[in-house]
């Protein structure tokens, strides 16, 4: 089975540095999708300073804030367990952006 990419081609509106209302395209990706052997890659057209990865029931099991923005990042995990987890990403601007991820066993 092949690994799959998320694409997204998220809009963003941001009050804080957007007075003018304006709407701002992202693209973000997260891949491979599920997530196998304990990392996945984040790439954004924009620049991102922190990422965060919690379990479903909240708990932080990742959790990184870069000295220098970043727009590609390899996140590797201490053996997670399968299951949903929620991935939150901090921008420059101020904006994050949350998306779930899939995590799978060893094949």
């Amino acid at each position: 089975m092949l690994a799959q990419q998320d694409n997204s081609g998220i809009i963003v509106t941001s009050g804080m540095n957007n007075s003018t209302g304006e709407t701002q395209s992202l693209n973000l990706n997260i891949y491979p999708v599920p997530v196998r052997d304990d990392s996945f890659t984040i790439k954004s057209d924009r620049e991102f300073v922190s990422v965060k990865i919690t379990n479903v029931i909240g708990q932080d099991i990742y959790r990184i804030k870069y000295n220098t923005a970043q727009s590609i990042s390899k996140v590797v995990l201490d053996n997670p367990q399968r299951g949903m987890y929620i991935v939150t990403i901090g921008f420059t601007d101020g904006t994050r952006i949350v998306r779930k991820i899939m995590i799978e066993g060893y094949y």
